[in-house]
Formats: C-alpha cells, structure tokens, sequence
C-alpha cells in the first residue's frame, strides 16, 4: 500500500473545515488543473458505476478506458473505501 505523506492531511483538513461550498470549489480548482479534475470526476464514475452493479468491461468499454483502471476502482472498494459514494444503511 501507498504511504500517505504526512502533510495530506493537511489538505483533509483544509477540505473537511470548509463550510461554504463556493470556497470549497475555488480551493479545489485553484489546486488542480483541468485534466486533474477530469480525472477525479472520472474515477468516481467509475466507483458509482461499480457500485450499481455494473461489470468492469462493459465500465471500462463505455468510457473507452483499460479495465485495469476499473479494477483498481474496484480494488478500493474491496479494501472498504469509498464509503462516502455507498448508500446509506437504514437503521
């Protein structure tokens, strides 16, 4: 597994105490460029996708992309992330 720098969390914070969502947005486009949030929309297309039972070939087809990106989406979740896109458990 990848080693999280340090300082990442910094960045969590930063998100995570932003209460305003047009602050928000203006941090995240001032921190990426326009193919970096391409990018990050696309993976979590493919994560929602996964989790509405989708198959990682016909994902990966629709969005003309390799399956093993697909896969390592998929990998995430097995290992319990993503748990902000998964819906909600009724009590």
């Amino acid at each position: 597994m990848t080693k999280i720098p340090t300082n990442f969390s910094k960045i969590i914070d930063l998100v995570h105490s932003a209460k305003d969502k047009k602050l928000l947005e203006d941090f995240l486009i001032a921190l990426t460029t326009p193919y970096e949030r391409y990018v990050l929309t696309r993976r979590v297309e493919i994560i929602n996708r996964l989790l509405a039972g989708e198959t990682q070939h016909q994902i990966a087809s629709d969005l003309k992309i390799g399956v093993s990106t697909v896969t390592r989406g998929q990998r995430e979740l097995n290992l319990g992330r993503f748990k902000i896109l998964r819906p909600k458990k009724k009590s």
